[in-house]
């Protein structure tokens, strides 16, 4: 009998992707992932089910979640509905700027040129390190006894 996996090459093509009338890009920062659907609209903005403002609690989340949208002043312009999984605030806020960008990109192509000058397209490449055997951490070491 053949074991069912998961179609994981689907979610890899919809990194950024126009289906039916709206947007899909996909963010990534540490172990967080932001799923975000961008449509023309009147400036709502939903992130799992909850208000963006609710759930990003204080100014500095929402300023980083929200970067690009505040760089190419769609904010009022597009609803958007955001699924976010995975690690903390900050990787969450981080993930969802990602993916509002590389849905924005995939929207309007001329947008592309903003977004990437001001450091949206890119992603974050840094993530924890592992901890290693024989150690305490990653980089800690256990204290040295000479006699």
């Amino acid at each position: 009998m053949r074991r069912k996996t998961h179609n994981l090459s689907k979610w890899i093509r919809l990194m950024a992707k126009k289906v039916g009338n709206f947007y899909v890009g996909t963010g990534r920062r540490k172990t967080s992932v932001a799923r975000v659907r961008l449509t023309e609209g009147t400036g709502k903005l939903t992130v799992n089910g909850r208000d963006f403002n609710e759930y990003h609690q204080t100014d500095y989340l929402r300023k980083i979640a929200s970067g690009p949208l505040t760089e190419v002043e769609k904010k009022s312009s597009v609803d958007v509905v955001i699924k976010v999984t995975g690690g903390g605030a900050v990787g969450q806020a981080g993930a969802v700027a990602h993916g509002l960008a590389r849905a924005l990109e995939e929207m309007d192509p001329e947008l592309r040129i903003p977004l990437k000058k001001a450091g949206h397209l890119r992603r974050d490449p840094r993530k924890k390190e592992r901890k290693k055997t024989g150690q305490p951490g990653a980089r800690k070491r256990f204290q040295f006894s000479k006699r």
